[in-house]
């Protein structure tokens, strides 16, 4: 790989950015394509479908061999509120190699003793959220489970504002409207509000806290995959 390739490649992985490299089988050729940039590439579709699976591999277009070297940054989901579902969300998380942080300012819940081998951050979210814990970005989920709005809000807001790929919250659509009005009173558009799912996870008639974190996992690798949900397909 050629040396200002390598650099390149290495500042989008700094910055949590994707990228793929495009290698020509036949002649060496290489060429980075930013993950901003592929909508506009020749190869968009192919390219973004191999974004959207997150995997490297062999493609042939108009007769040539190209590889693509896909480089996505590692996927963060932040939770807040150590409650029963987050509980039963950890093992699986750690099954779909997602980076899990719980955040929850009630020490009595935030216990190490509930979340054995968890990153685990018992503080408010508006001083964990790029303190403790590393910026929210657009390559993180974030699912607000406290049904407290003092809890909640602040890291839905952070969520909106950092365009994470994927924002949850738990609660009635009672709750939800009246989280809209806060949100929207904090100025917010219908938009970014619109991009929060409430009631949170895909509808599978989840009931206890291991269906409902079941549920919500579901959604968020219906996101990550840019797959439509099923009510929508």
């Amino acid at each position: 790989m050629r040396a200002d390739l390598l650099a390149q490649l290495n500042g989008e992985r700094a910055a949590r950015r994707a990228a793929i490299l495009v290698t020509d089988i036949a002649d060496g050729a290489q060429r980075l394509v930013r993950e901003a940039e592929i909508g506009a590439d020749p190869l968009g579709a192919v390219l973004g479908r191999h974004l959207a699976s997150g995997k490297s591999g062999l493609v042939e277009v108009d007769g040539r061999s190209l590889f693509l070297t896909v480089q996505v940054p590692p996927v963060r989901l932040v939770v807040i509120g150590a409650v029963h579902i987050s509980q039963a969300m950890a093992p699986m998380a750690a099954g779909l190699d997602l980076a899990l942080t719980v955040i929850d300012p009630r020490t009595a819940f935030a216990s190490p003793d509930r979340f054995p081998d968890v990153d685990l951050v018992a503080e408010w979210p508006d001083a964990a959220l790029g303190g403790r814990v590393p910026p929210l970005d657009r390559y993180c989920a974030l699912a607000a489970l406290t049904h407290d709005p003092k809890i909640d809000d602040p890291a839905l807001a952070a969520a909106l504002a950092a365009e994470c790929f994927y924002v949850g919250a738990l609660g009635s659509r009672k709750t939800h409207a009246a989280r809209v009005a806060r949100l929207t009173e904090a100025g917010f558009g219908p938009a970014q509000i619109g991009r929060i799912r409430a009631p949170i996870g895909l509808p599978i008639g989840a009931v206890s806290p291991a269906e409902i974190a079941l549920a919500v996992l579901a959604e968020i690798v219906t996101a990550l995959r840019r797959a439509p949900r099923p009510e929508a397909a």
